[in-house]
């Protein structure tokens, strides 16, 4: 009898769905887990140099997937200007200040780049240029909002981009101006690659540092595997697939990862022979254990905030008066329809962008499209984001086989919903906020991300939000109402199982079960031994890769 190398007892075993299981133990010799069972049947398989790992009570559950992640951008932010941790508008301008005065000249090009800060710090989610003039007034300075659909610039910058009050707002982006029309400072969108041909192209090692620096963060998280949410960007500043193929090459990256490609607004459908080719071309240099390119990312519409997310009634303005904006389809929903169709025939997974509710229905129609069309390849499709879902587009996710890809932290009250979303979206609309509730009452299947380094990328933490629609200790009510809630079992198949659905890694990732890798997280205090609203306590003891234990936290 084959020995194990290591066991793993005296806990309960989260196997991916359900209940999880109690008096059983996991057995793992090599890469892979060998059994699952009860305590003494698995610990016949204990040799003399078998590794035992004692829970202590602490849950065993399958590693974390990440089904919408950004990690390049986020670990490169980590080495740059990173104004994540500011906590307000004069904390982001010091930190900036702090940067600029340790940062020489010939770094960047003298350029002031990186990103993390947050809307509501600004009045109307807009800083202004003069901010940054204060602190860089002669350095060129870029720095993009924390959910990167806003970029925060200072005169210097708009001066070598050859931009001023005649300058057009773009098809897809919006220009904040000051009164005489001359950019104040905030370019929302696509307007935000107006300064595409004079900022720094990203060095190739940058790039490889931030994804290495991400990998270390995200696995300190219990974080296994991820869909990058845009890979293969021809027109992008940094596309972080030189960082994979170098990372691949070096044998450094410990992860798998799917990359969504991106969809390119400006052309049509000739990129799909483009990312066919380019699938195949990853899938040739036969590593798909850790990286993969089956998968398209749509930008539907753009986010509430900055009033460019596509909804079917219109926005009101400061005085709560109906206007004639509704948001942005950044692609027609014919056109849209007919890429997606194509797409689907190509066999390539489509990941939507969908943040308002008229988004939602137009990447739904599409999916039926495709449907209708004679498509029905194994494409795992998923909407990600679904702010808002209106009540008769819910059912239509399970009918069409279209999985809801969740950012459950944002489900909550918070500074930014409520001060620059809800007050100019339309009555009611609360109630159809993340509503992971009537999804999964619905029978849709669920994955689970964190758009990182838009916001936490900490599992426990979102999972903590989907039970209980708060924040760790808030006093308001839950977002979107008790029925909105999702059990701590879904949660966290949302983020295991469900993820490595839709990255087509059922087969070997996302559970615990013989045959899988052993890529497993512990969990300590076991979240189910919690109150719900103690759930964010519960936090990674081990991360576990093909067996290999690649994180265990220091002890105090």
């Amino acid at each position: 009898m084959t020995t194990a190398d290591v066991i793993f007892t005296g806990g309960a075993i989260f196997t991916g769905t359900g209940t999880p299981l109690s008096g059983h133990a996991v057995a793992v010799t090599g890469e892979r887990i060998v059994a699952v069972g009860p305590e003494a049947d698995v610990a016949r398989l204990a040799g003399p140099d078998t590794r035992t790992v004692d829970l202590g009570g602490a849950l065993l559950a399958p590693g974390f997937q990440d089904a919408h992640i950004h990690p390049v951008s986020g670990g490169m932010e980590l080495l740059q200007c990173n104004l994540i941790e500011a906590t307000d508008a004069a904390d982001a301008v010091s930190t900036v200040a702090a940067y600029v005065a340790k940062t020489p000249v010939d770094v960047d090009d003298g350029w002031i780049l990186g990103g993390g800060w947050s809307m509501e710090h600004f009045p109307g989610g807009a800083p202004a240029r003069g901010l940054l003039d204060e602190v860089a007034p002669d350095r060129p300075a870029l720095l993009m909002s924390r959910d990167h659909h806003s970029a925060w610039v200072n005169t210097a910058a708009i001066r070598l981009a050859g931009l001023d009050a005649r300058t057009p707002d773009p098809i897809d982006g919006r220009i904040e101006r000051e009164p005489d029309g001359h950019p104040a400072g905030t370019f929302h969108e696509g307007a935000s690659a107006l300064f595409d041909r004079v900022r720094p192209a990203v060095d190739a090692d940058l790039l490889y540092r931030g994804l290495l620096r991400a990998q270390d963060e995200l696995i300190a998280l219990g974080i296994t595997g991820w869909q990058d949410a845009i890979v293969g960007e021809s027109d992008a500043v940094a596309d972080p697939l030189s960082a994979y193929l170098r990372a691949l090459e070096e044998g450094t990256l410990r992860v798998h990862v799917v990359g969504a490609q991106w969809w390119e607004r400006r052309r049509g459908g000739e990129q799909v022979a483009e990312m066919v080719a380019r699938r195949d071309r990853i899938a040739a240099l036969g590593q798909e254990k850790r990286l993969s390119l089956g998968s398209t990312k749509i930008m539907v519409d753009g986010v509430a905030e900055n009033h460019t997310a596509a909804m079917l009634d219109p926005y009101r303005d400061g005085h709560g008066h109906v206007t004639d904006a509704s948001g942005l389809s950044f692609i027609d929903p014919e056109r849209l329809r007919e890429h997606v169709v194509a797409l689907d025939a190509a066999g390539m997974q489509v990941h939507f962008h969908a943040l308002g509710d008229r988004a939602v229905r137009e990447a739904l129609d599409a999916l039926a499209a495709a449907r209708a069309a004679g498509g029905g390849s194994d494409g795992r499709h998923h909407l990600a984001h679904l702010q808002m879902v209106d009540a008769a587009d819910v059912p239509r996710f399970a009918e069409l086989g279209a999985i809801a890809n969740i950012q459950a932290l944002w489900a909550t009250h918070e500074d930014q919903l409520d001060e620059l979303a809800l007050p100019f979206l339309r009555e009611g609309a609360e109630e159809r906020h993340y509503p992971f509730g009537d999804l999964v009452r619905a029978g849709a299947a669920l994955a689970a991300g964190s758009d990182w380094p838009v916001s936490s990328a900490d599992p426990m933490d979102a999972i903590h939000v989907a039970v209980n629609r708060t924040l760790p200790g808030s006093a308001l009510p839950p977002l979107g109402g008790e029925l909105q809630r999702i059990d701590l079992a879904t949660a966290l198949a949302a983020y295991t199982s469900g993820s490595a659905s839709v990255n087509h890694r059922e087969h070997d990732t996302g559970s615990i079960r013989p045959g899988y890798l052993a890529n497993l997280v512990v969990l300590e205090p076991d979240p189910f031994a919690l109150p719900a609203s103690d759930i964010h306590l519960s936090a990674v003891v081990s991360t576990w890769i093909d067996g290999e234990p690649v994180y265990t936290r220091p002890r105090p």
